[in-house]
């Protein structure tokens, strides 16, 4: 049987593009490989955000050439952020790859597919959902970005914002709950500007409420939203939908104005501290989570000093860190020269993720001995594992005394804390009741 490998980088929208085309492969037939290097059919599902995972990218494709030389009838594919509008350039780089597709553009690798078993594709493939989908499956709602923040090259390789209509997206998600889905998570690269571009226009709220109608559903999340763009209708239906889980991603990537106006994006830091506490005097029990790029182009340590200040007035339950790198072809790399150097990035990466560690540990800690309804989804070194509302990912014990299942609810008291994750014991199986939102109990 003809078999195929798609490797995978980057952000939850590749991840559920590489479902999709999985989806597609099964369909014609083909059967997964856990080894690319033994496939029929080699998919490189790519992200240029950051320059080690491109020279991932490129080292793999290396070693498929080898392969390639040894089997001339193997197949080799990349899709993704290393895909621009052209590929010429890619092209004589990498003789070796028969198709480039960008991000969402699935035919012609599944034409590629269909040549290699001789079938044509058109006709043969009703959907590219998930046959088998996880109890939490990522539903991409808006393809491309607007920003053009300085530092991204996103929007030159994803191209501009284009939303998909509410009944597609909600007939997708009553597909997705037939086959099992307990949870959706709504993707974008920039989830608030949902709807904006459609006749007539809409927004994410108005999706999150025909989304929260689906029969069979128990919970939604989205991510990942721009401060500008969080408005208090969004906000407010967080707030107001028993199905829209209380956990919001909303990064910031520096706390000093002088390197927000460099990124160029779009807020000040005093307007980021405002929408903070808009959403979390709408929604009390809400997560918030970020993201932060330390080095920046300039930075000095005293900036770099207001972004830690952020973090220790926000009190975030994560955070997604990451140093600066320079990209090729964005705003920031023509314009502002990269001028902290490799050591001192690594310092304050450190840094700052020691006193998050800090902020995770004393924010986790204060959940021992409480009760959560945690959705069960998976099993890892013996132990199931499932998420609250607020996402915060926990470790069950072993109960002989309630059935415990993949896609199953249970009332978990939090029997230990560490600062990522919380360990706990089933109280209750079954079903948080109907129209539930975050049920806590004291001890």
């Amino acid at each position: 049987m003809t078999t195929y490998h798609i490797w995978t980088v980057g952000c939850q929208m590749n991840k559920a593009d590489s479902e999709r085309l999985a989806s597609g492969f099964e369909q014609l037939g083909l059967s997964e490989c856990d080894d690319p290097r033994g496939a029929d059919v080699v998919v490189l599902n790519t992200c240029v955000v950051r320059q080690s995972s491109e020279d991932r990218a490129t080292g793999l494709l290396g070693d498929l050439k080898k392969a390639k030389d040894l089997d001339p009838d193997r197949r080799i594919a990349v899709m993704g952020c290393m895909v621009g509008p052209k590929s010429d350039e890619l092209s004589r780089r990498f003789p070796q790859v028969d198709a480039w597709a960008r991000p969402q553009e699935f035919k012609p690798i599944l034409e590629m597919a269909g040549e290699v078993i001789g079938i044509d594709p058109d006709g043969c493939i009703q959907d590219l959902l998930p046959a088998d989908p996880k109890v939490s499956t990522f539903i991409p709602i808006i393809h491309g970005c607007d920003k053009f923040c300085s530092f991204c090259i996103i929007p030159y390789r994803r191209g501009r914002e284009v939303s998909r209509s509410v009944e597609e997206l909600v007939h997708e998600t009553e597909m997705l709950v037939s086959r099992g889905v307990r949870e959706v998570i709504l993707l974008g690269q920039n989830v608030d500007s949902y709807g904006h571009d459609l006749e007539p226009a809409q927004d994410l709220a108005d999706l999150m409420y025909a989304i929260n109608e689906v029969k069979g559903l128990d919970r939604i999340r989205f991510l990942t939203s721009h401060p500008s763009d969080m408005s208090e209708k969004i906000i407010r239906a967080v707030g107001e939908l028993p199905k829209v889980c209380e956990n919001i991603n909303l990064p910031f990537q520096a706390g000093d104005d002088v390197i927000l106006d460099r990124m160029r994006r779009g807020y000040t830091r005093d307007e980021y501290l405002r929408k903070i506490d808009e959403i979390r005097t709408i929604i009390p029990d809400v997560a918030m989570v970020t993201d932060v790029i330390v080095g920046f182009s300039g930075e000095t340590e005293e900036q770099f000093a207001n972004t830690l200040d952020i973090l220790t007035q926000v009190r975030f339950d994560k955070v997604h860190s990451a140093a600066y790198s320079v990209r090729p072809g964005t705003i920031a790399a023509r314009q502002h020269p990269d001028t902290v150097t490799v050591e001192e990035k690594k310092r304050r990466l450190v840094e700052l993720n020691e006193l998050q560690e800090t902020i995770c540990s004393e924010i986790n800690a204060g959940h021992a001995d409480r009760d959560f309804d945690v959705l069960i989804d998976g099993h890892s070194r013996g132990k199931y594992t499932g998420r609250t509302r607020t996402d915060k990912l926990v470790h069950l014990e072993h109960s002989e005394t309630f059935e415990t299942r993949i896609g199953g609810f249970a009332s978990v008291r939090i029997t230990g804390t560490t600062p990522w994750s919380l360990q706990g014991k089933i109280t209750a199986a079954g079903m948080p009741a109907a129209g539930d939102r975050l049920r806590v109990y004291p001890a």
